[in-house]
């Protein structure tokens, strides 16, 4: 009997990142912002590695500030924005109309009660299944972070972490790059 994987389980050739405000004003503002861009960097740099699309986008940069630059060295092209979630800024069609067959979308930044969970809703809304490493999200106060997160599950996305989500995309030891994010997840890189 062939393999079968589980359908609920993300392949890179499936997904693409939206980086959503990792701005100088903003992550300043986030408690242990450090170790949340350290997971970002993490999960950026492996994307880039698997051939994962990266996109991203600013909050009103000219008050807020551009992405930070420990980010920014991993973004393919960013996009600004003052609506709160980042869907039509980025001009993304739905799922079902891509040709590249992207139909996953990893979400990351900051805020989780507000720009995180009304893009993930949005992505939604346009078919898109939506992966929320929960390590590389944040918000300025837990409680709203810890109630986004929640609520986001409830409406059928998926909870994860960036180790998970990394070496689910590469499901074998067998992956071409496994050993590179391997490397990189236990910080030998």
């Amino acid at each position: 009997m062939p393999y079968l994987r589980n359908s609920q389980l993300a392949d890179a050739s499936q997904c693409l990142v939206i980086v959503v405000d990792l701005q100088e004003k903003l992550t300043g503002a986030i408690p242990q912002s450090e170790i949340l861009l350290s997971r970002c960097r993490l999960l950026l740099r492996s994307a880039q590695v698997m051939g994962i699309p990266i996109i991203a986008t600013e909050q009103y940069p000219q008050g807020l500030g551009e992405t930070v630059e420990s980010i920014s060295d991993f973004i393919e092209s960013t996009v600004a924005k003052k609506r709160f979630s980042s869907v039509e800024s980025l001009g993304l069609p739905a799922a079902g109309e891509r040709n590249d067959g992207r139909f996953r979308v990893i979400l990351t930044g900051i805020e989780a009660h507000v720009c995180i969970l009304q893009t993930a809703y949005d992505l939604q809304s346009l078919g898109y299944e939506v992966i929320l490493p929960v390590d590389a999200i944040g918000s300025r106060n837990q409680l709203d972070c810890d109630v986004a997160i929640t609520r986001m599950s409830n409406a059928g996305m998926t909870l994860t972490t960036v180790e998970s989500i990394l070496l689910e995309c590469c499901e074998s030891a067998d992956h071409p790059e496994f050993k590179t994010i391997s490397r990189m997840i236990t910080g030998r890189d």
